[in-house]
C-alpha cells in the first residue's frame, strides 16, 4: 500500500490516527473523519458511496480523505477499518463454567431488513451503556437537578428529543425551555441565558448552527453546558463541560436514535431517583390523568 503520510499499522490505530489529525482536515473531510470514528462498525463494510451519503458529502471527498491519511484509496482505508473492527470484537463467549452453553444469538445470521435494524438498535444501546462514563452521568444528573434554569437546544430531528426531555423534566416540576428553530421566540430564549442556566445541546452528526450558537453564547455568559451527541469530534461536544455520547449506527437510510431515547429517559429517571418520595405524589397524579 502506497502511503504519503505515516499512519501506524496496528489494527487499533485508525481511529486514533484520524482523531490526532482532525484539525488538519477540511470541513467536508471532518464530516467523513467524524463519521468513521463514531461508526467504525459500519465503515468496515460500506462502499465509498454509502459512506459519503451517511457523512453528507461526496464519494470523491471520501477518496481524497483516504489519500490525505496516506492511503492509496478508499479500499486501503476500509481494510484498516476492518482490521480495527475485528480487533474490537472478541470471539464468541465460551460455555459457562457449569457446562451450560452460551445463550443463542438474538437474531439469526440470515437476518431480514427488519431484524437487521432491530439488531443494530440492540447493539447501539449496549454500546452506549458500555462507553458512558458513570461520573459524567452523575455530574449531568446533578446539574439538571440543581441548576435554576434549563435550556435544551435541538433542531430538526433533535427537536423531538429536546421536547421529550423537557416533558420528562416538567413532570418533576423542573422548568425547561426549548430552542428548536431560529424563530424570534427561540432567539429571545437564547438572549436570556445567564450564569444560572444549564444549556443542553443535542446533536447527531454535524450539529445545526443554531445549537452551536447556543453553546457558544452559554460559554460566553458563563453558563453551564452539556452535550448529548453521537459524535465524539462534534463542535457541540468541544464546547460542553459535560459530555454524554450515544451510538447511532444503523443499516437504514437514517441514523438510529434508540440509544438517545434511552439516555434521555435514563437521565430523567436519575433526577427522579434523587428524591423519589418527594416526586411520588406528583407522578401518581399525572398517571391518573
Amino acid at each position: 500500500m502506497k502511503r504519503t503520510a505515516s499512519p501506524t499499522t496496528t489494527p487499533e490505530s485508525l481511529s486514533t490516527y484520524i482523531q490526532a489529525r482532525f484539525d488538519d482536515f477540511s470541513r467536508s473531510q471532518k464530516d467523513v473523519a467524524q463519521y468513521i470514528v463514531d461508526h467504525l462498525d459500519e465503515v468496515a463494510f460500506q462502499t465509498a458511496e454509502e459512506l459519503a451519503r451517511r457523512a453528507n458529502t461526496s464519494s470523491s471527498t471520501v477518496v481524497r480523505f483516504s489519500q490525505a491519511l496516506g492511503f492509496e484509496g478508499y479500499p486501503e482505508l476500509q481494510h484498516s477499518a476492518r482490521e480495527e473492527y475485528r480487533r474490537r470484537h472478541a470471539p464468541a463467549t465460551p460455555a459457562k463454567s457449569n457446562g451450560t452453553p452460551p445463550a443463542a444469538p438474538l437474531f439469526s445470521l440470515d437476518q431480514n431488513e427488519f431484524e437487521t435494524a432491530l439488531a443494530a438498535d440492540h447493539v447501539n444501546v449496549e454500546d452506549t451503556a458500555r462507553k458512558v462514563s458513570r461520573s459524567e452521568v452523575e455530574t449531568a444528573i446533578e446539574a439538571i437537578a440543581t441548576t435554576p434554569k434549563l435550556l435544551v437546544a435541538g433542531t430538526d430531528q433533535m427537536a423531538f428529543f429536546a421536547s421529550y426531555l423537557r416533558h420528562l423534566l416538567m413532570l418533576l416540576d423542573l422548568r425547561a425551555e426549548i430552542v428548536a428553530s431560529p424563530s424570534q421566540e427561540s432567539l429571545g430564549r437564547l438572549g436570556r441565558i445567564d450564569d444560572e442556566t444549564l444549556v443542553i445541546g443535542l446533536s447527531a452528526g454535524r450539529p445545526h448552527p443554531l445549537v452551536v450558537r447556543a453553546m457558544k453564547l452559554a460559554r460566553h455568559r458563563k453558563a453551564r453546558t452539556m452535550a448529548i451527541t453521537d459524535a465524539t469530534l462534534s463542535e457541540v461536544a468541544k464546547l460542553a463541560q459535560i459530555r454524554l455520547y450515544y451510538s447511532s449506527n444503523s443499516p437504514a437510510y437514517v441514523r438510529s436514535h434508540t440509544a438517545l431515547l434511552s439516555m434521555v429517559q435514563a437521565l430523567a429517571y436519575g433526577v427522579y431517583s434523587r428524591d423519589a418520595d418527594g416526586y411520588a405524589d406528583r407522578i401518581k397524579a399525572f398517571k391518573l390523568k
